[in-house]
């Protein structure tokens, strides 16, 4: 293992203080990403389990409406290429609050979640979408097949990171997909990962970081050939994997060798593509810190939107605090009047922006950046800027 990225250590990213936890310790892990010199595959050890992070999940997929729009277009780029109808069966692990499978069920095909997290589970199915609470396991798989059937679609959206028993969820995964069905994977890409110093992209609920060369490795543990893949710019760059069984795959599309060669070119199969990487992420922290202590040595006032796992690593990292931050704002009515793990930052309502008319808004879930230069674009009655930290500082003036 070659090291690639040390970010200290930091408490889990989506625990969320309430007001009563502030005076209390709080547990912090190391997060210090590496590399396998053998199979390149990108990770940091398993220091949490996905039952601490998902027991209560703060994070509801719903209060993204470019998210939820993502989701619709890919189900029905799905049920064109796959023909699937009323006679079809759609499984989702992960996921979440239903956002995607919502759209599955209004086009009158069955389907089924799969969502370890209580609370946003019991969000799915309010709203109409069945969903079992469970983590994805071989028997989890086995279990749903025999009692629904075989899924002729499986989707994984921004969960296989999040796995420490890679091969243990592929082989669910593999269990709950019919022989000649399909299995459709989101995951960020680590190209673009260090390619656009989006560091913040680490944090302790992503134990694994993909490129599509170690993806095929971890997909054939468990029964599984990648035969497509495409590029997508969320999460500020990711791959969408498909794969079949083994028996059904046949030769993996011209897409698949095109992205290898990529990976290849940028050094991502020896260690000359990683050793830059934490010299760039220093920066990024110097840049912003720079940024805010120079905004307030000036009396001019930053506050942040968004409350995203991202965030708190980059908070965490930069060692950003309410000194300097007074707050920040979220959509999710979950997070208000709670305090970001480790930093302390008070996340309010989004109409407190617009109360106190900062000079500057920092946008945390910067990967959002179309989509919130336009929510944002009311900053401008009052001459406000907004501020984007990754790839690099950049301070942007919005039109009204």
């Amino acid at each position: 293992m070659a090291s690639v990225v040390d970010l200290g250590a930091t408490p889990p990213c989506e625990s969320f203080l309430a007001a009563d936890q502030l005076d209390r310790p709080e547990p912090a892990y190391p997060l210090h990403l590496r590399v396998c010199t053998e199979c390149w595959l990108a990770q940091i050890p398993p220091l949490i389990t996905p039952e601490e992070t998902f027991k209560e999940y703060a994070y509801f997929s719903s209060y993204s409406s470019s998210w939820v729009e993502h989701a619709r277009t890919f189900v029905e780029g799905a049920v064109t290429r796959l023909g699937l109808g009323p006679g079809s069966f759609v499984a989702e692990v992960a996921s979440n609050d239903g956002y995607l499978l919502r759209h599955v069920a209004d086009r009158g095909i069955r389907c089924l979640g799969i969502e370890p997290s209580v609370n946003v589970g019991a969000a799915a199915r309010d709203a109409g979408v069945p969903t079992l609470t469970a983590f994805l396991d071989p028997d989890t798989g086995a279990g749903v097949r025999a009692e629904h059937g075989p899924a002729d679609l499986v989707v994984a959206n921004n969960v296989y990171a999040h796995i420490p028993d890679v091969v243990g969820f592929t082989r669910g995964l593999r269990a709950l997909v019919a022989d000649d069905g399909w299995v459709s994977i989101e995951v960020q890409h680590l190209l673009t990962l260090i390619e656009q110093n989006q560091y913040d992209t680490i944090y302790h609920e992503h134990f694994q970081y993909y490129t599509v060369a170690s993806a095929i490795q971890a997909l054939a543990s468990g029964g599984l050939t990648l035969v497509d893949v495409e590029l997508l710019p969320t999460h500020g760059g990711s791959i969408r994997l498909w794969a079949r069984p083994d028996g059904a795959a046949g030769e993996p599309g011209r897409r698949v060798a095109e992205v290898l060669d990529r990976e290849k070119a940028a050094g991502l199969q020896e260690l000359s593509g990683y050793t830059e990487f934490s010299a760039r992420v220093s920066k990024v922290r110097r840049d912003l810190l720079k940024f805010l202590i120079e905004a307030a040595e000036r009396g001019e006032t930053v506050v942040g939107y968004g409350a995203p796992g991202k965030g708190n690593t980059l908070l965490n990292h930069c060692g950003i605090r309410p000194d300097l931050l007074p707050y920040t704002v979220d959509r999710n009515p979950y997070k208000h009047g709670r305090f970001t793990p480790g930093t302390r930052v008070p996340v309010l309502p989004p109409e407190r922006i617009a109360a106190d008319e900062p000079d500057y808004v920092l946008v945390l879930p910067w990967n959002l950046r179309d989509e919130l230069v336009e929510q944002l674009s009311y900053v401008h009655a009052w001459g406000g800027r907004l501020v984007f930290p990754i790839p690099e500082l950049s301070i942007v003036e919005v039109k009204p």
